[in-house]
Parts: C-alpha cells; structure tokens; sequence
C-alpha cells in the first residue's frame, strides 16, 4: 500500500515523497530587453519556501522554448543560453532542501499573449503593447486572430523543445516535463476541435507531441525522467476524451515517457464541476487500462483524500498547486498526520519542542 512519505523511483531519479509541487505560472520575469523571460529573486524564493515546505518534487511555471510561447510576456523562459544562470539559481535554491528540481518545458500556442491574471487574463496583449499574434495549429473562425504554422514551421518545434531540454539539463534539473494540456500548442495539435488541418500533422494529430518527445529524448539523459502533463478530456462535445489520453499513454510511454501527469480540460471554455479530487478519475483510469505510473491534481487538500488516493492506486502521485500557494508547509502537514516521518530543517527543528 503506498503511503504519502514513500520514495518513488523514476530510472535513476529517487524522489522522496508522492506530494509534488504542480507548475504554477508567477508573471514575474521581465517582458523584454536582455532580462526577458529569465528568472528573478522572485522565482527562487517563492520555489525554495516550497522545498522548505517538504514536498518531494517541485515543478517550475510552464517555461517557454521560444519568446512568443510564453502565457504571458511577463512568464519564464528557456528559448536563450543567458537565461540558464537563472534557472541554476533555482536548481541550487530547491536541491539543498533535498528536494527534486524539475522543469516544465511549455509553448503556450493560441493561449499565448495575456496579460497577468491580476490584470485581466482573458485579454490578450496586442503586438502593439508588446505581444504577438499567437501560434495555432489551425484558424480559429470564431475566435481571436492566431498564426496558423505552416508545416515547415510545424517541422522545427521538436528542435525548440529539443533546445530548451539541452539548457534545462546545463542548468542542473533532475527531470522535465513536456506540457500537452490546458489548450497550450501541442494540446491543440491534439484536439479534432483545433486542429482541422489536412497535412501530416491533421492526419495523425499525435505526430507532433511524439516527434516533441522523440528530439527532447536524444538530448536528455536517458538516466533522468521525462514527464508529460495531458488533459485526460476536453469536457467537450467532439473534444478529445479519456479514451483518447489511453492511448496517448501507450503510444508514449515505450518512447521514454516515465510519468504522465493526467490534468484536463482547457482548450475552451467548458462547465467543470470542479469538486476535490474531480480529476482523479482520469488519472485512475490511464492508470489502470496502461499501466503508466501517473499522477493526480485537482484540489486535493486533505490528508485522508491523499492517503485513499494513493492506498487506492488510482494515482502514484499527488501533485497541488494552490494549496501551496496558501500555504508552503502544506506537504509537511500531510506527511505528519498520515504518519510518515517528517524532517524538519534543524533552524526549525528547536520550535517542535517545548517552550522554555
């Protein structure tokens, strides 16, 4: 029965616990000049209060392999040499905490070019105002303007992935993570509802995400693990289904994928009953028809929730995000009261005992 403090062996990679920090974007680089896209104070104590905090792995925001992949001009990036220093600082700041430095290599596509959410996240940044017109696998006829890549465009994103995978290993990450979910690119190559092309890339809508696996494997080190984030379904009529992220996971797990990390959702706006744990099915689900070790998301915050999970096997993870942003010791608060030990970092450690 695996227990939240238990380890989880990927190839080399001995990750100490099953409560993972999910990727969460922070709007917090500079939009442009030589800092653009790179990592600020910001970045590294914002992710090392986390690894203070005690999860077993910790995920950086959706990275960008190119300038226009970005969510937002203000979010990090990967796409140039110089901003590899940055990114060390945070592989320094989480790994002396004992904890896993990963890294999400993303390219936001038709969501790219908003603004921060405290602004207005459903309004895009104009080019004007020091946007692009975003990147799409089609035309959006009832939508915003998109670019719609042409496919020798299409040919060189694996090399962008590719690229980026190379410098986030220079950096010092232990493992990345290949982001296929919430309407990004190669979410949207994936959907029949966005991607209507007729080439190569519209016959086998899951050409792109296996050649974006295949490039990035021949660069990374075959004894570190590559992870995918997917929506597990569209929750939409015509949109890709659970059925549909099965035999995504067995198309991509013989290629090197060593975790699928099972999200959904977001490629338009849909009705989601968003109750604790309303994605767990899907993971438990992939899980179960391939089994490919997975993992969960989806407002789960209670420590017996996270204990059934995992007891259950419908899940080998448990990933959190706002939970962690209400509270960075959310992570040791589990582990405590499931049972599991909890060691605490020695200038904290004194407070445990009693007062005088």
């Amino acid at each position: 029965m695996t227990r939240p403090g238990d380890p989880l062996i990927l190839r080399s990679l001995r990750v100490p616990n099953r409560l993972w920090m999910s990727p969460m974007c922070q709007y917090s680089s500079e939009p442009t000049g030589p800092g653009a896209g790179s990592v600020t104070d910001w970045h590294v104590s914002h992710l090392e209060a986390r690894a203070v905090g005690g999860v077993g792995l910790i995920l950086t925001e959706a990275t960008a392999v190119h300038p226009e992949g970005r969510v937002s001009p203000t979010d990090l990036g990967i796409w140039a040499d110089a901003q590899v220093p940055g990114l060390a600082r945070v592989v320094a700041a989480v790994e002396r905490h004992g904890v896993v430095p990963a890294l999400q290599l993303g390219h936001a596509g038709p969501k790219a070019s908003t603004y921060q959410p405290w602004v207005d996240r459903r309004r895009r940044v104009e080019p004007a105002d020091g946007g692009w017109i975003p990147w799409a696998p089609s035309p959006a006829p009832d939508g915003p303007v998109v670019r719609a890549l042409s496919e020798a465009q299409v040919d060189a994103v694996p090399a962008l992935f590719a690229a980026a995978a190379a410098r986030a290993r220079r950096a010092g990450f232990r493992a990345i993570e290949v982001h296929v979910a919430h309407g990004y690119l190669l979410h949207a190559f994936l959907s029949p509802l966005s991607n209507t092309r007729g080439d190569a890339y519209g016959r086998d809508r899951t050409k792109l995400v296996s050649d974006v696996i295949g490039a990035v494997r021949e660069v990374w080190p075959q004894a570190l693990p590559v992870l995918l984030r997917i929506s597990g379904t569209d929750r939409l009529g015509g949109g890709l289904t659970v059925e549909d992220a099965v035999a995504l996971t067995e198309k991509v797990v013989p290629m090197g994928v060593d975790l699928v990390d099972v999200s959904s959702g977001g490629l338009r706006p849909a009705a989601v009953d968003a109750f604790p744990g309303y994605q767990v099915p899907l993971a438990a689900t992939v899980r179960r028809a391939t089994g490919a070790v997975v993992s969960t998301v989806g407002l789960i915050e209670e420590t017996g929730h996270v204990e059934r999970i995992l007891a259950s096997g419908e899940a080998d993870v448990v990933l959190a995000g706002r939970a962690l942003l209400r509270d960075p010791h959310w992570a040791r608060t589990v582990l405590r009261e499931a049972g599991s030990p909890v060691a605490w970092p020695r200038q904290y450690a004194w407070a445990l005992g009693p007062v005088g």
